[in-house]
């Protein structure tokens, strides 16, 4: 008898297990909780940038139809605690950040009044009748201006918008610009974005006074945060807090945070004694959510006359917004220890500053902080090529570090754990034929077609991270329990919305114990049901979350191989797991089925003193290091001269993430995340007035790009394994969006050569791009 195979679900395109409850209706999220007796809540929000409140006048708002109760700031600022910032900066300027304002009104969309009312529509209605007089202030929106000696302030308390400084300086910068033959100096930036998940946030809460117990539904990212942050703002015990982050439809890090409105909801569950519900409509999402990016950078490049990147220096103004949210002052941190990219670098010197502005809050956006810094480093090394004279693909290899160089470290002192960035380059090159398409160009160009190539070499920080290097901790923790029956329980603290984990995680347990994914039930995204966790971020969900569920199936492996040893009268050591069945090493014949060890597990009668009853695991894994995930993506654009419209006719990808679990999921959050950074790169931008005023406050006006808006896309991989965890992945998805912008920008500015245009910043609209074409910049 021949020993058992079984069907090897890791690598298998499966369809996710996920799927069928979205895409028929039958899913739930957090506005489709009703509970008897429940109540709504609207929030009034300041239509000034900056002011102070002179008076607030409830008194038509309470006596409006269905209102229940009508609260100021000051009401809850006694109640609420200011909001939290997690952070490790030293010297940071943090000022204090209530739920809702009650002196100072510090960006258009600041709460200035909750009402809560019978129905969501009374509430609303009602909400516009509460009168505030505002004295105006000076706005401040000019990030780089805000910086100026004798500007206006944002927090007059602190007396300056710099909410911190810092400094990288690593190598001998002067010394290796002095003797550069090749210095260039540009200005890049990076421009606001809003993060548009199709769900607008919202937060129901209920409380049960017998049991002292408040039950939060929030659609969040990081229940287990809002678990914690809800017990320090609200002060209630936290053994009697539970969060549950049902459906939650989209992210991309801007529900990686804590609101004001959970606080809120939270507080007046208890207070009235009543379920409480607050949805945030569209309008109010792009107002009140954390918007992204917003950084400007005066980047200077030395470079010898080979195209070998010598030095770097920069100067970066984050735009903080008008307070520091969970994680705000933490991302640009991410730019600065990622603007090496994937080229070696020796001489490096940065200076980064946090700056108040009277803006909505920034803070994760999908890339977080990498987006930012691929973009300058790519640019960089096109501009270089450009100086010199040299094909972007030869400046590129020459600046790689080797194949056998990894581990490698980096000037700000990342350790990149693995990579093999000339075959990836490699691969994309032979997909797209890169000869015949610049011969192509040359054909084009010739014609008079604006015809333009562009690369983006990137290398991310995924698997967010280690505790050593995280403020809240940067592990992750999973359970896993076999039923007597044979069935598979997973309870995971990662909290998944879109990343496929229900189906990833079933099949690494498929593999592992012989089973089918069918069998797996994951459960996550309630912090009664899986006690612990660090959430769903940074690319961490199978890098870590995967990685301690990988160490319960051994557990569980192991734990099998014990009984089986038992039971067999054979050695441990000597015990294969096989394809669902468990035997002497070359003795298939007296395999036992897995039900027979589960069986046994649970009756219990014949297992020796040493071995404990039941089939479970628990783990928390902590990762000796980030992952980071490497890539090569091309662009092929075409620019109307008369419009300039651009048109991207072709998209080619090479990414690798490690060991890949399932690559049609990993497909799937490619085509999201290029499409995110094809619409940095062509289309969205949150543009404020000089008064403060968000002018792109609607979808009418933010420009979300259409199907039509986005190629089809080719796509392959390279997989080299990460050592970083026991599965070897590193993580996908935010790798397109980190990609993608610089390939299409690098493009464009190919396209517009024949025009003498070294740069472009973000968006390229086809006002921009026409405004180049005509040597306006």
């Amino acid at each position: 008898m021949s020993a058992p195979t079984a069907p090897k679900f890791i690598g298998a395109p499966i369809r996710r297990k996920e799927d069928p409850r979205l895409i028929t209706g039958r899913a739930t999220y957090t506005d489709d909780i009703m509970l008897p007796r429940m109540v709504h809540v609207a929030l009034a929000r300041s239509p000034e940038a900056h002011a102070r409140i002179a008076s607030i006048d409830t008194s038509a708002a309470a006596a409006m139809p269905g209102v229940v109760e009508v609260y100021s700031g000051a009401d809850l600022k006694d109640v609420i605690a200011p909001l939290p910032c997690v952070h490790s900066i030293e010297d940071l300027k943090e000022p204090s950040h209530p739920a809702v304002a009650f002196e100072e009104v510090r960006y258009a969309g600041d709460a200035v009044a909750v009402v809560v009312a019978e129905s969501a529509v009374q509430a609303q209605d009602a909400a516009r009748e509460v009168v505030v007089e505002y004295e105006p202030l000076p706005v401040v929106v000019d990030v780089v201006a805000a910086t100026a000696e004798g500007s206006d302030l944002v927090h007059a308390d602190i007396g300056t918008n710099i909410a911190f400084t810092a400094v990288t300086d690593v190598g001998d910068v002067d010394s290796a610009f002095a003797g550069a033959r090749v210095v260039i100096e540009e200005r890049f930036v990076n421009q606001r974005q809003i993060p548009i998940a199709i769900e607008p946030r919202a937060v129901v809460a209920d409380f049960d006074a017998g049991y002292d117990k408040l039950t939060v539904w929030s659609s969040t990212q990081v229940p287990h945060f809002v678990r914690l942050l809800l017990a320090a703002v609200c002060g209630h015990p936290e053994t009697k807090i539970r969060v549950v982050a049902p459906e939650v439809g989209g992210g991309f890090g801007s529900k990686l945070n804590f609101y004001a409105e959970e606080a809120i909801v939270a507080y007046l569950a208890k207070a009235l004694r009543r379920p409480v519900k607050w949805n945030g409509g569209r309008t109010e999402d792009i107002l009140a959510t954390t918007h992204g990016r917003d950084q400007v950078c005066d980047l200077s490049i030395a470079a010898d006359d080979n195209g070998k990147l010598l030095a770097v220096r920069a100067t970066l103004y984050q735009d903080l917004g008008a307070y520091h949210q969970l994680l705000t002052p933490v991302i640009p941190g991410l730019t600065v220890g990622m603007l090496p990219g994937c080229y070696t670098l020796e001489h490096l010197q940065v200076t980064l500053h946090g700056v108040f502005t009277n803006k909505t809050p920034t803070d994760a956006y999908r890339g977080a902080g990498r987006p930012e810094a691929t973009f300058m480093i790519e640019r960089a090394m096109d501009l270089i090529a450009r100086a010199t004279g040299k094909d972007p693909v030869e400046v590129r290899r020459l600046n790689f570090p080797a194949a056998d160089a990894f581990p490698f470290t980096t000037a700000t002192g990342m350790e990149y754990d693995s990579g093999n960035y000339q075959a990836s380059l490699d691969k994309l090159l032979e997909m797209v034929d890169y000869d015949r398409l610049r011969a192509e160009q040359e054909t084009r160009r010739a014609a008079g077609e604006l015809f333009g190539v562009g690369l983006s070499t990137y290398v991310e920080i995924c698997g967010i991270g280690p505790s050593a290097a995280m403020t809240a901790g940067g592990w992750e923790a999973c359970e896993l329990e076999v039923r007597r029956t044979g069935g598979i329980v997973v309870k995971t603290g990662i909290s998944p919305h879109g990343q496929g984990q229900e189906t990833t995680f079933a099949q690494i347990v498929a593999d592992g114990l012989g089973v089918t994914p069918d069998d797996v039930e994951v459960l996550h995204g309630d912090t009664d049901t899986c006690e612990q966790g660090i959430g769903t971020f940074g690319s961490r969900g199978q890098a870590v979350g995967g990685a301690a569920l990988s160490r319960c199936v051994e557990t569980i492996q192991n734990k099998a191989r014990r009984i089986a040893a038992h039971l067999l009268e054979a050695s441990e050591d000597d015990i294969v797991f096989e394809a669902g069945k468990l035997f002497p090493r070359g003795v298939p014949a007296k395999a036992m089925d897995f039900q027979q060890i589960i069986d046994a597990a649970y009756v219990a009668s014949q297992l020796p003193p040493e071995i404990e009853p039941g089939l479970s695991a628990t783990h928390f894994f902590e990762p000796s290091n980030f992952t980071f995930p490497f890539g090569a993506h091309l662009a092929v654009v075409a620019v109307d001269k008369d419009t300039g419209v651009v048109t991207i006719e072709r998209y080619v990808a090479v990414d690798d993430c490690g060991r890949v679990i399932n690559p049609m999921i990993v497909e799937g959050q490619l085509h999201g995340g290029i499409a995110q950074g094809i619409a940095q790169a062509l289309y969205e931008e949150a543009v404020y007035d000089d008064n403060g005023q968000l002018l792109t406050g609607s979808l009418m006006d933010y420009a979300v790009p259409k199907a039509t808006a986005i190629p089809e896309f080719e796509l392959a991989r390279t997989e080299t394994l990460t050592p970083v965890n026991p599965l070897g992945a590193k993580g996908v998805g935010e790798a397109g969006t980190i990609a993608s912008s610089a390939a299409v920008i690098n493009a464009v500015v190919d396209a517009l050569s024949p025009f003498d245009v070294a740069h472009l910043n973000m968006p390229a609209s086809p006002q921009k791009v026409w405004r180049a074409m005509q040597g306006g910049g």
